[in-house]
């Protein structure tokens, strides 16, 4: 009876499927921090990549990964808000009507766009120990080389805002899932 009713509700599928959005929650509290976003996605793969990988893993070892990326990670996420406030700028230039404006705004958008998206990659990969600008550099190349795998990143990103439109309160859950989608994206480009 219970092997049957293990395939009646997904069983091991629906188990990590419910472990994603856990592991949202838990990337929400750690990107409380507002510069510890990096830290907190990459704590959050790596204890996604430990559940498909059957390795025994939870709070407790995702709080040790989440301490060890922010050592460095913290950087990374203040240089993310720096490049987040000069596109704000950029677009607020665009809307001024500055001759060349919407030009330099939609520049400026996809270039935050694809900087979140090689973020995103980066953190996929993270292991304690590896430095972030060697993960930021090769995730660059990858986003560029993987338009793919790029593009299922941006829609995650797209479900992500599009839930926090809806209800804000489900974006936090959804997180996981973007997680999810950054793990999947690069084990999909590892095994190619």
């Amino acid at each position: 009876m219970k092997a049957r009713r293990a395939s009646v509700f997904g069983g091991e599928r629906f188990a990590v499927f419910a472990e994603t959005l856990l592991t949202g929650v838990w990337i929400a509290v750690g990107c409380l921090g507002l510069v510890t976003y990096p830290a907190a996605f990459a704590a959050g793969a790596r204890h996604l990549r430990r559940r498909t990988s059957h390795e025994v893993g939870g709070w407790r070892e995702f709080v040790a990964d989440f301490r060890k990326a922010a050592r460095r990670g913290w950087l990374v996420g203040l240089a993310g808000w720096a490049v987040a406030a000069a596109v704000w700028v950029d677009v607020q230039a665009a809307r001024a009507g500055i001759p060349g404006g919407p030009l330099v705004g939609a520049v400026g958008l996809f270039a935050l766009i694809g900087l979140v998206v090689a973020g995103l990659r980066a953190a996929a990969v993270w292991t304690p120990g590896a430095a972030w600008r060697a993960l930021l550099a090769d995730a660059v190349l990858r986003t560029l080389r993987d338009p793919a795998g790029s593009f299922l990143i941006v829609a995650g990103l797209a479900v992500v805002a599009l839930t926090a439109g809806f209800l804000a309160p489900l974006a936090v859950p959804v997180l996981g899932a973007l997680a999810a989608a950054a793990v999947a994206v690069e084990e999909r480009h590892r095994r190619r």
